[in-house]
């Protein structure tokens, strides 16, 4: 059996501030670099770029033989001490993130030891890299980087939710109860007493992120929450017919009755005043949704290419009927585990839900306190709304969102989260 080294690190410039990860996959016998990854992920906390670069090692290390033993080396303490089970996650960002990570090998396949950051160095160069250029706003992967044999994606950069950051800083390392003490401090600037998070540092789905709040009465107040307003847009010609209408198909337009039903949604949120900011998915019937609304609120559009569609490969355009009878094998098994993948290289339900988790934390760090209306899709909608109950994967199946429709989300300060409205469409009669 072979047996792979993981090194990984992940940083955030701000915690929460422009964030990325590095990982790189070695032989345990021969010391040989097999696969590196690297990413800009825009403005998260560094827990979550941290477990990004765990996450993006592990899965390198799945590609090139999933039968392996694995041993991750981290700086992080955190990480490491929550992945060996001596640690409880309470932090509802943190917990999907780690549960994932669980599921990349068989439980037993996998240890994990906690290096000082000078022998780290390989993965913290990568992370690094991909900061500096995703800051800079240019494309990158790890193929930019010395003696890289991998090139995963980047995503696009959103100037608008970056914040000015300066040198990338990091503790001293240290070991035992020392860095345990740094780490639960670090916790408790940025999130509520008795929550974890990575110790603010420089130089990080797939994800199933739940967001399920620690158990009990919430802490004192911690100021007004980032409420997302979650619209789903408008009706294409796709959607009376019921048809898979992702991010990899032909990208519809708005029939008139989605137009129709953009402006009405408009009117409605007219008249409530409430909306400060507009986000929305990237695809077109989502930007002209939104269009028709930022235009009634006089307000701009941001895009946030976290918030678009699933990708659902070749069953794109077809309806489950016609995809039940083509490809019977691969829906059942879609049906059965968020890991499975669509037909021909779609997205799967856990992959979403990790894009739409590391959306939700740099918006919500983006528009503490404020008001927000997001236009994206029936997937990220209620991905958002079953990662706020902790709810499991399956419950996707067991939600309706109609065109148009509205939710509600309030994020608070302190990772607790308050579903507040759900598909509500009396603004459309």
């Amino acid at each position: 059996m072979r047996e792979f080294i993981v090194e990984a690190d992940g940083g955030s410039r701000g915690n929460p501030g422009p964030a990325g990860y590095g990982a790189v996959v070695s032989d345990a016998a021969t010391g040989e670099t097999l696969r590196e990854a690297a990413e800009y992920l825009g403005v998260v906390t560094n827990n979550v770029a941290e477990y990004s670069g765990l996450l993006a090692g592990l899965r390198a290390a799945r590609e090139l033989d999933p039968e392996a033993t694995v041993h991750v080396r981290m700086d992080s303490k955190l990480v490491v001490e929550q992945m060996s089970g001596r640690w409880k996650i309470k932090h509802p960002g943190i917990k999907p993130l780690a549960a994932e990570a669980v599921r990349v090998f068989p439980p037993g396949r996998v240890t994990y030891e906690w290096i000082p950051r000078e022998q780290n160095k390989h993965a913290d160069r990568l992370a690094n890299e991909a900061m500096d250029a995703g800051v800079r706003g240019e494309a990158w992967s790890a193929s930019d980087s010395r003696a890289a044999l991998d090139t995963p994606g980047t995503r696009p950069v959103t100037p608008e939710l970056l914040e000015p950051s300066g040198p990338s800083e990091r503790p001293g390392p240290s070991g035992g109860a020392d860095a345990a003490a740094a780490d639960v401090r670090a916790a408790q600037a940025v999130a509520a007493p008795g929550t974890e998070t990575a110790a603010a540092r420089g130089p990080a789905s797939a994800a199933t992120p739940s967001s399920t709040p620690s158990s009990g009465w919430a802490p004192a107040d911690m100021g007004p929450p980032a409420t997302f307003v979650l619209l789903r847009h408008g009706e294409t010609p796709l959607t009376p017919q019921k048809r898979f209408s992702g991010s990899g198909g032909s990208d519809p337009s708005l029939s008139d009755i989605g137009r129709e039903q953009a402006e009405r949604t408009a009117a409605h949120l007219a008249r409530r005043g409430t909306v400060q900011a507009i986000v929305a998915s990237p695809l077109a019937r989502t930007r002209e949704t939104a269009g028709v609304i930022a235009a009634r609120l006089g307000l701009d559009v941001t895009v946030d290419d976290g918030l678009r569609e699933t990708d659902f490969g070749a069953w794109e355009g077809l309806t489950f009927a016609e995809v039940r009878e083509r490809h019977p094998d691969d829906l059942n098994a879609w049906l059965s585990s968020p890991d499975a993948e669509p037909t021909g290289g779609g997205e799967s339900f856990a992959a979403t839900a990790n894009r739409v988790a590391a959306a939700r934390d740099r918006l919500t760090a983006a528009y503490a306190g404020r008001t927000v209306l997001l236009v994206t899709h029936v997937t990220p909608i209620k991905t958002f709304v079953r990662l706020a109950l902790g709810a499991p994967p399956e419950a996707l199946f067991r939600m309706e969102l109609s065109a148009a429709s509205l939710s509600a989300v309030a994020y608070y300060a302190d990772g607790n989260a308050s579903v507040r409205l759900f598909n509500e469409t009396s603004h459309l009669r």
